[in-house]
């Protein structure tokens, strides 16, 4: 499929309102993203958009919620939040949606897995492809199999005022260390010129078979599987319509405070 697409960067910024103004976004083959990572960086842990506008524009993603309320898997349709003490629930159609990055999945590429040590080995193997497919489009990946091991976290919600994500994280993230269990990671990879709207590279989530655990993956390992990829090259860039989201600094260099929200364990 994407061998007939021509590379094609759209940024739809602006105002919004309703589900009606969100479907008319809807394309299978655009990534559609919910405000800058680097705002939710800073501290921005609010919104207008809601998880029912979300869903229209996608069945896959990844993203969070009002005040920082756990970690959002979208699979098949359905919105997920994966809560600070571990459980996860159906995301109710009016919680709203600080930061998110959502598509509807096509399998474009597949690639078999074996003996994957550990995430580093495993982002190894997808940027081989990546590489050979494209460095420059977008990238969601999909993985169902059973994890041997898995390091994951939440995190429990903050209140206004808000902190900024690594203080948030230092003092409300759980982590969930999980052996031989069954379930999805969800991802997205990000070009190296979006480091000022998202985080470059790999972000992984997961959620269990039984949908009840859940969260941001921080380590694994894979004894086999088969890992697709739906490479996407329209992407749309949804502001929130909140006078505190545009009073923001949004050129403050947040890179190293979104490497250690995206990496950094803080089991002691």
């Amino acid at each position: 499929m994407y061998r007939t697409k021509k590379i094609v960067a759209s940024i739809l910024a602006g105002l919004l309102i309703g589900s009606t103004g969100y479907a008319a976004t809807a394309d299978r083959e655009n990534l559609s993203q919910v405000a800058l990572l680097q705002s939710l960086a800073q501290g921005y842990f609010g919104g207008t958009v809601t998880v029912k506008d979300l869903r229209a524009l996608g069945d896959i993603g990844i993203g969070t919620f009002e005040g920082l309320n756990g970690e959002m898997i979208v699979l098949d349709g359905t919105v997920y939040q994966a809560l600070g003490d571990g459980r996860v629930v159906v995301a109710d159609d009016k919680e709203i949606i600080p930061f998110a990055n959502v598509t509807f999945f096509d399998k474009d590429v597949a690639i078999k897995l074996s003996n994957i040590a550990d995430k580093a080995a495993f982002e190894n193997v997808l940027n081989q492809a990546v590489k050979k497919h494209g460095e420059n489009s977008f990238y969601v990946v999909k993985l169902h199999t059973e994890f041997p091991y898995i390091l994951y976290r939440s995190e429990y919600g903050s209140q206004k005022p808000y902190p900024t994500l690594v203080e948030a994280l230092k003092d409300k993230q759980t982590e969930f260390t999980k052996k031989n269990i069954k379930g999805t990671l969800v991802g997205l990879y990000c070009p190296n010129y979006m480091g000022e709207l998202n985080s470059k590279g790999w972000h992984f989530h997961f959620i269990s078979d039984d949908r009840k655990h859940g969260g941001h993956i921080l380590e694994l390992a894979v004894k086999n599987g088969k890992v697709q990829l739906d490479q996407t090259d329209k992407f749309s860039l949804i502001l929130h319509d909140d006078k505190d989201f545009h009073k923001m600094n949004l050129a403050k260099d947040m890179s190293e405070d979104i490497r250690s929200a995206e990496q950094d364990s803080h089991a002691k």
